[in-house]
């Protein structure tokens, strides 16, 4: 059950009176607590009553990186799947079938749209935080690189028994030179933060989310990057728990970015914004092809006060980093596009040392290049950049 109060020392310590069986993560002033129908109704009425201590008490969500009951590990490369929220759909063949980028480009067509392959700037100096399946902390990509992890999965290790992971954190903050693949990732000398906050299936809970997030604020993660969610119903509103946490993240400097979701069947259906990229405070990433049209996929802003899409970026046939013995895959989601938006901001943030937290989403928005899809598909419109140094 995710809880969130106010942040000060008083009401923390007031919480954890009412709730002693709470695991608090004080730096963004929420907890998750296990506890008996008793005692999390007393939490409940407490939120409802408005004494200040504690602000919102929710059920835990299950989270998913993918489709309940379809796991992506290596052994599907090749299959295709539907996509539901936060997750990515499995693409077509293996990784040497195909460069991912145009003959001769040197870099895959993601990174080409979103002119990382021409920019001045790396990431440099700018942390970034994937909470994901973990990463494959044997890749050949990523070795000799300092990286930090940690697992907030029990009895799991950081290392990915999944790949949705690894192809997350190789997209958002990948080498600029890989040694058999076309460049594939954004801000390649980026400071990697993994954080395991799903398991090998590629599930997860509302609680270990959370505790993800506490770790990358207290590392001074300027990005978080959340690939990962779970379908609203139309209408449905936004997670109290999560916009509290996304603001005092903001506060502290860290801009979170997360998957739109992939529920919907264009161009029959459009499914709304899933959750927690539906809170205001969040970023909402939209996917797109390479037309620059919006994917089948991808959710659409349906609602008001929050729920909307904010930016998008490229997530169909997205090239990206493996685990063994594959290496290098292909595959298509909202998941791919949100480190693509978090690679981008880090660049931004390089630019410019003001850029931080709710000014740097400001500048993503700003330097967008607008999209023929509307704005309830791809927001501002497709992530881009900066150019110039």
């Amino acid at each position: 059950m995710p809880v969130v109060s106010r942040s000060d020392e008083a009401a923390m310590a007031a919480f954890t009176r009412q709730a002693p069986c709470a695991l608090v993560f004080e730096r963004i002033g929420a907890a998750r607590v296990h506890c008996t129908e008793q005692v999390g109704q007393r939490l409940a009425e407490a939120a409802a009553a408005g004494d200040g201590t504690i602000l919102a008490v929710e059920p835990e969500r299950t989270v998913y990186a993918i489709a309940a009951g379809f796991r992506m590990r290596a052994p599907v490369c090749g299959q295709a799947g539907d996509a539901p929220a936060g997750g990515g759909r499995a693409g077509r063949g293996r990784s040497g079938s195909r460069s991912g980028g145009q003959a001769g480009s040197g870099a895959t067509w993601g990174v080409r749209a979103v002119g990382a392959d021409v920019s001045p700037y790396t990431g440099k100096g700018i942390r970034i935080a994937v909470l994901d399946t973990g990463l494959d902390l044997s890749h050949p990509d990523f070795s000799g690189r300092a990286i930090e992890t940690r697992s907030f999965v029990e009895g799991q290790s950081v290392q990915d028994g999944n790949g949705h992971g690894t192809h997350c954190a190789g997209i958002a903050a990948g080498p600029a030179a890989p040694a058999a693949q076309p460049r594939y990732g954004v801000a390649g000398e980026a400071e990697l933060y993994v954080g395991k906050v799903l398991n090998d299936e590629g599930s997860g809970g509302d609680g270990g989310i959370l505790e993800g997030i506490d770790w990358a604020v207290e590392h001074g993660c300027h990005i978080v990057s959340m690939s990962l969610g779970s379908p609203v119903e139309p209408g449905q509103g936004h997670s109290a728990v999560f916009e509290a946490v996304a603001r005092r993240a903001l506060a502290a400097g860290t801009l979170i970015v997360a998957a739109a979701g992939n529920e919907s069947h264009r161009p029959e259906s459009v499914a709304p914004v899933g959750h927690p990229a539906n809170c205001p405070s969040i970023l909402a990433v939209a996917a797109v092809d390479e037309a620059l049209r919006v994917a089948p996929f991808s959710c659409g802003g349906l609602a008001g006060e929050g729920g909307e899409v904010d930016i998008a970026a490229p997530g169909v046939d997205v090239l990206s980093a493996w685990p063994a013995p594959e290496l290098h895959h292909r595959i298509s989601g909202t998941s791919m596009a949100t480190p693509f938006v978090a690679g981008v901001a880090a660049l931004h943030a390089q630019a410019d040392p003001a850029a931080r937290a709710a000014r740097l989403g400001e500048r993503l928005a700003q330097s967008a290049q607008a999209l023929s899809d509307p704005a309830r598909d791809v927001g501002a419109g497709l992530a881009r950049a900066p150019a110039e140094a």
